[in-house]
């Protein structure tokens, strides 16, 4: 199963810092790429393009496209980092509970499993 990166990142892809760094770096991640595929990693927007958060009903839109992305490859193995819960400023509780509803195809920081269950697979904290 190919592994592929899921970072936060902001509309303009400007992967300066934090996850959206180390997936330019270390996972192909595109310059200047947002949102969606690019190498082996997935962006979902968390700030807008002038590098402000988003609101939590924009980010939530972003990430129900990422689950339908997910849905459609089940050959590869997508693992979500804690999107939006460090330079965006939210909290596990605000944004784990958006990913509710992933395919199994999808693991998950441990810090998320308070808020996402048994259901899920995890992976050691980023």
């Amino acid at each position: 199963m190919r592994r592929i990166f899921v970072f936060g990142s902001n509309e303009a892809g400007v992967h300066g810092a934090g996850a959206a760094r180390v997936a330019m770096e270390k996972h192909a991640a595109q310059y200047g790429v947002g949102v969606g595929r690019t190498g082996f990693c997935y962006a979902i927007p968390t700030k807008d393009r002038r590098i402000r958060s988003l609101k939590l009903n924009d980010i939530q839109l972003y990430v129900d496209e990422f689950k339908a992305h997910a849905h459609f490859r089940p050959e590869e193995l997508f693992q979500v980092t804690r999107i939006g819960c460090g330079l965006a400023g939210y909290k596990d509780e605000e944004i784990a509970p958006m990913f509710i509803g992933c395919p199994k195809n999808c693991e998950f920081d441990l810090a998320w499993k308070p808020f996402l269950g048994d259901g899920y697979k995890y992976w050691g904290t980023y």
